[in-house]
């Protein structure tokens, strides 16, 4: 798990100076891919307090909350897609911290060629190379290159 003592930076995947190394080294990545951990952190608990406050209502010490029913209430319901996301995003990033650690950062899952460090530098956490990201995965379905895209803004 990476640590939590450093300073956050930037989460845009351009947050260390210099162009990306031509092989994904560690040195390189990992301030970078731990950056972005602690700020998808920081999103998932922020937007898990906010879906909390929304859904559940308590009237005074000692009461029972009053649970409002999700599934009614578009508000509720878009925190906790927009909190769902983030969790994966989350998650996307952790996985590429172990494929760092297990020497397979930078390498496509589907055929082990390289990834291109530019594409790296802008969604580090991405799994596939370009040629195998639009492929399709074992159900048929188009392979995304990463599932942490953030939505364009007023889309849902």
């Amino acid at each position: 798990m990476p640590r939590q003592d450093a300073p956050a930076a930037a989460v845009t995947g351009t947050a260390r100076a210099g162009t990306p190394p031509a092989a994904p080294h560690g040195p390189y990545w990992r301030p970078i891919l731990e950056d972005r951990w602690r700020a998808r952190l920081a999103e998932v608990t922020e937007l898990s307090l906010a879906y909390h406050a929304v859904t559940v209502a308590t009237d005074g010490p000692g009461e029972q909350p009053d649970v409002a029913d999700p599934e009614a209430d578009p508000a509720a319901r878009r925190l906790l897609r927009r909190t769902v996301a983030a969790r994966r995003g989350l998650a996307d990033v952790e996985e590429a911290l172990n494929r760092l650690a297990a020497g397979r950062f930078g390498a496509c899952e589907q055929c082990g060629s390289a990834i291109p460090g530019a594409l790296l530098s802008i969604v580090p956490e991405t799994r596939y190379c370009p040629g195998c990201g639009g492929k399709p995965g074992p159900a048929g379905q188009a392979r995304p290159m990463w599932r942490s895209v953030p939505a364009r803004p007023g889309r849902r």
